[in-house]
């Protein structure tokens, strides 16, 4: 279980995405943030935007981490959206397991909106890795 309290473990999925440990479906790098495809998306084009700084929560970035992936963030939302021809989207940011984080490792969501698309279950059903393939080389022609 995620507190607020909890240290950062260097174990994480992310914190392994980051060095390089486990694969990904990039879709931008900088020095600061990492920007992948969710592999269990609520939605088609569901986004996770990384700082590379080591944190938890919101409350252990610096504002630097926290300035950067917005701006990440920012960058990605309109490539995302007219990717998936999406009219609206939606950013959400969890801090702790009891608000529904489920890898301590600080991440900001990009979730693109239709009308009467429900979201599917948060991490519950991983989607096939072509599918994603395809989706982020979508997505990157757009940045």
């Amino acid at each position: 279980m995620i507190n607020l309290t909890d240290a950062y473990d260097e174990q994480n999925i992310f914190a392994k995405i980051l060095r390089g440990e486990l694969p990904s479906h990039k879709l931008y790098e900088d020095d600061a943030t990492l920007a992948f495809m969710d592999i269990m998306p609520q939605v088609a084009g569901h986004t996770l935007v990384i700082p590379k700084q080591p944190a938890v929560t919101f409350l252990d970035l610096t504002a630097e981490a926290a300035a950067s992936v917005m701006a990440t963030a920012k960058l990605l939302a309109p490539a995302i959206i007219k990717a998936v021809e999406a009219p609206g989207f939606m950013m959400a940011q969890l801090n702790s397991s009891y608000a529904g984080q489920t890898v301590p490792h600080y991440h900001m969501h990009i979730l693109p909106r239709h009308e009467g698309l429900e979201l599917k279950f948060h991490a519950r059903d991983p989607e096939d890795m072509d599918v994603l393939a395809a989706l982020a080389e979508k997505i990157r022609a757009e940045l």
